[in-house]
């Protein structure tokens, strides 16, 4: 088993950033993958960055977030990072961690979700 835990949502005027954590414990060398996912209300949940322990630690970003969310590991921590910057109105969302011991397909292991909202 695999628990996620995020923190460092909050309240951001438009323009500023913040950075979320997560913090992984438990079976945590099983974890080849980590994503953060968020979701506005009444809207779907989506993806907005991954990070892979194997390929070099390489990453995702959807097309539309590429240059304004950045994804990182810090493995002696456990943690994985996201670092938003530029933040819009429209970023609000509850952000969610989540990890899986696969390569490909969904998350098996979430987070309860850390709030984002960003004032216009």
């Amino acid at each position: 088993q695999v628990q996620l835990a995020e923190s460092g949502g909050g309240l951001v005027q438009a323009g500023g950033s913040l950075r979320l954590s997560c913090a992984a414990s438990g079976r945590t060398f099983s974890i080849t993958r980590v994503a953060w996912f968020r979701q506005a209300p009444g809207k779907e949940r989506d993806i907005v960055a991954a990070i892979y322990r194997r390929s070099g630690g390489s990453t995702y970003y959807p097309d539309s977030l590429k240059g304004r969310f950045t994804i990182s590991r810090d493995n002696a921590k456990n943690t994985v990072y996201l670092q938003m910057n530029s933040l819009k109105p429209e970023d609000t969302a509850v952000y969610y961690c989540a990890a899986d011991q696969t390569r490909l397909g969904g998350y098996t292991y979430w987070g309860q979700g850390t709030q984002v909202t960003v004032s216009s």
